[in-house]
């Protein structure tokens, strides 16, 4: 079951990666419209510079979920490679924790902007006038979307620990292959 559910958050996150690099290709297609429609005198699109902000907050806040999956985010392991095995499961589990424990104190205090938004019915102070609940709202279910990854990587993590099955462990959130390379 461990291994059917990593399975499926694994490629739910390559979903999500590949919506967001074309996300990030369609705003650099944008963009670049819009610099040469300005350059050569036939006007602009509007709203380039706004559009960008909202994607590039969307690719983060989504990205970060992804980025765990991949095991890219720094991990410091300096004290880990000096332990035995089952410290360094540990710490590994306890690394999970942690950002399991930030991921949702900051989605925590996510929510009161896009709660504040959708009571006020606030938009953009630009041209767009753009209703302000959706960039936050794809901002936000970026942030709820990492809180379930972290949080579903660390049970898998724990379950292979308490089943003993090290290598599992090792490739679901361990740092076993990144050592040896």
């Amino acid at each position: 079951m461990t291994d059917a559910l990593h399975g499926a958050l694994r490629r739910a996150n390559r979903i999500v990666a590949l919506i967001l690099g074309v996300a990030l290709l369609l705003t650099v297609a944008f963009i670049l419209t819009d610099v040469i429609l300005r350059k050569f005198g036939w006007g602009s699109l509007g709203g380039s510079d706004e559009v960008s902000g909202y994607v590039m907050a969307a690719v983060a806040s989504w990205g970060l979920a992804c980025a765990l999956l991949d095991r890219a985010h720094v991990r410091i392991d300096v004290l880990r490679q000096k332990l035995a095995q089952p410290s360094q499961a540990a710490m590994d589990i306890f690394a999970m924790i942690v950002t399991n424990g930030v991921v949702l104190l900051i989605a925590w205090h996510c929510w009161p902007v896009l709660q504040k938004t959708l009571e006020r019915g606030s938009r953009a102070n630009t041209p767009l006038e753009t209703p302000l609940w959706i960039p936050q709202g794809i901002w936000f279910s970026g942030w709820m979307w990492f809180v379930l990854s972290a949080t579903l990587l660390s049970l898998i993590g724990i379950a292979h620990l308490a089943k003993g099955r090290r290598a599992e462990f090792d490739a679901a959130i361990g740092m076993g292959s990144e050592l040896q390379e």
